[in-house]
């Protein structure tokens, strides 16, 4: 066992990568196996991480040696680029397809969910305007939480707070819009794509949209990933500026 902890601490980043892709195949399975997919394997694989951080240190589980590499696959640097991968896979002429309405649902989808998160996290007790944007942006999506909270100084247990709130509206997205797709009439592109803008929340939208209807998920996942590019732009600056002055 010393031979083999001793290995893994010696590849920790190869191990790392290893051990999130399990944790990530299995999500998905226990998605598809115990709730039909109507919980998408992305919220229960950061669900699961959240715990497990809970059992490590100040750095969650790369506290302990054989897991060390979680911190570098964790940190800044990979968060980074997957946020710029992400955002560079949109097609702005795409975009346009969906008219001024589109395009405005995006910064109003942005906008209403950066104040509501905010204002609640506000009446909680969150009166700094570090954690109201950190918080804020958790409710645009479980992405731009972390992104916001690091470039404004936020601390660690308000950016794992802004996580949650991400999670949590993940999972609310994928269940109700089943439900409510025929009451707001969507079943074509054209509302999809705005749906998409207003929600953002990328595993969400397309989680739903798949039990709604498959043939929309390409247009909503378009827009909500342009939504998470566009929020990671505004809620650490723009955004985060206002409530600055304003508190």
């Amino acid at each position: 066992m010393e031979l083999f902890s001793s290995i893994l601490e010696k590849n920790n980043l190869i191990f790392a990568f290893f051990f999130v892709g399990g944790l990530i195949f299995i999500s998905f399975w226990l998605s598809k196996k115990l709730t039909n997919n109507r919980i998408p394997g992305s919220a229960l694989a950061i669900t699961i991480g959240l715990f497990l951080a809970y059992f490590g240190g100040k750095r969650g589980i790369a506290d302990i040696p054989m897991f060390s590499g979680m911190a570098i696959l964790g940190g800044s640097m990979f968060r980074d680029f997957s946020i710029v991968a992400t955002a560079m896979g949109v097609s702005f002429s795409e975009i346009k397809r969906s008219g001024l309405v589109g395009i405005f649902s995006l910064f109003i989808g942005i906008i209403v969910s950066f104040l509501v998160g905010g204002s609640i996290a506000y009446v909680m007790g969150y009166t700094d305007a570090k954690s109201f944007a950190t918080i804020g942006a958790g409710a645009c999506t479980f992405i731009v939480g972390p992104v916001t909270g690091s470039a404004v100084g936020a601390s660690s247990d308000v950016i794992a707070i802004s996580i949650t709130v991400g999670v949590i509206k993940s999972i609310l997205v994928t269940i109700l819009t089943p439900v409510i797709a025929n009451k707001i009439s969507l079943n074509n592109p054209y509302t999809a794509m705005i749906y998409g803008g207003i929600l953002g929340t990328t595993s969400g939208v397309a989680a739903g949209l798949a039990a709604t209807d498959e043939k929309l998920v390409p247009y909503g996942a378009l827009t909500a990933t342009f939504y998470t590019g566009l929020a990671c732009l505004l809620c650490p600056s723009i955004l985060y500026f206002i409530i600055d002055f304003l508190i």
